[in-house]
């Protein structure tokens, strides 16, 4: 039983030298090594695999049967394991045929995923891109068994030990129908906690979220009426009724159905990320995923 552990790989490239040149002082030429060096690579050779390999002929050495059995699984094997230690090429999106799998809620694919889109499919026409659900306790076990290769999430939230880049900080505005009658200017406090609002709540039927927390600190609070679980129903919602949403900048940018001003009180931002597992961190085509995403937001 033949046991690669035993065996030098320096040998294995002297034999496939030998079986191309059938003579040793060429072999050692090629291999720059000294003639009785590959003498004693062929001797340790011979010792490993049981066969004499190279007899002494009137032209060179001739190969035995087990030689010439050798010889193209050898020079396979050999330029397989070339390519696999190689310098790794540079990507080049043309003739692509990747398939890109993202996670990303609503609100990531319109602010990321979209605004990407027409660079991906210029550069990259054969390629593919799946936007799965964005769940955020799925995130890290998703990019490390390969099911995803970016996931889009706000930087607090985000699970450790993944690579992420900032892509943009997002900022919360208010927003109601282009005519709603009480947003034609900026409402006081009081006017603001008077509106009846709907919420965002991803983990569902939530009536509280981050403005409540910040109205809380000063002793207020607001008439929240709907609660639903992805942004751009709100916008649909605020577009065709009286309610109003505080909904991220990004989400209601040029929209000229909807009405955005300033909200009364500060309520913090966040900033969104990109995060990816190690095991593609260094991959040239999944940088190239990633540049062209950071390029587009």
């Amino acid at each position: 039983m033949i046991n690669l552990r035993q065996l030098d790989l320096n040998l294995l490239l002297t034999l496939d030298v030998l079986l191309a040149e059938h003579n040793v002082t060429r072999a050692a030429e090629r291999l720059h090594l000294s003639q009785p060096s590959v003498s004693v690579h062929l001797a340790r050779l011979r010792e490993y695999f049981g066969d004499p390999l190279l007899l002494p002929g009137p032209r060179g050495m001739r190969p035995t049967a087990r030689a010439n059995a050798l010889r193209e699984p050898l020079r396979a094997a050999l330029d397989a394991l070339g390519h696999a230690v190689a310098a790794v090429d540079e990507f080049d999106p043309a003739p692509a045929q990747h398939t890109w799998r993202v996670a990303a809620t609503d609100y990531g694919g319109s602010t990321i995923v979209l605004p990407a889109l027409a660079a991906l499919r210029q550069h990259a026409p054969g390629t593919r891109l799946a936007v799965l659900e964005m769940v955020p306790s799925r995130i890290a076990r998703q990019a490390e068994q390969g099911d995803i290769d970016l996931a889009f999430h706000t930087r607090d939230g985000a699970p450790p030990g993944l690579h992420a880049r900032v892509l943009f900080d997002e900022r919360y505005v208010l927003v109601g129908r282009a005519d709603h009658p009480q947003l034609q200017r900026a409402p006081t406090r009081k006017q603001f906690c008077a509106l009846e609002h709907v919420i965002v709540s991803p983990d569902g039927a939530g009536f509280f979220g981050i403005t409540d927390e910040a109205l809380a600190q000063v002793g207020l609070s607001r008439k929240v009426v709907l609660s639903v679980p992805h942004f751009l129903f709100v916008k649909a919602v605020v577009a065709q009724t009286d309610l109003v949403a505080m909904l991220p900048e990004r989400l209601v940018r040029n929209a000229p159905e909807l009405t955005v001003v300033a909200p009364p009180i500060e309520v913090p931002g966040y900033a969104m990320t990109m995060l990816w597992h190690e095991r593609v961190h260094r991959d040239p085509a999944h940088q190239w995923l990633r540049e062209q995403i950071a390029a587009a937001v």
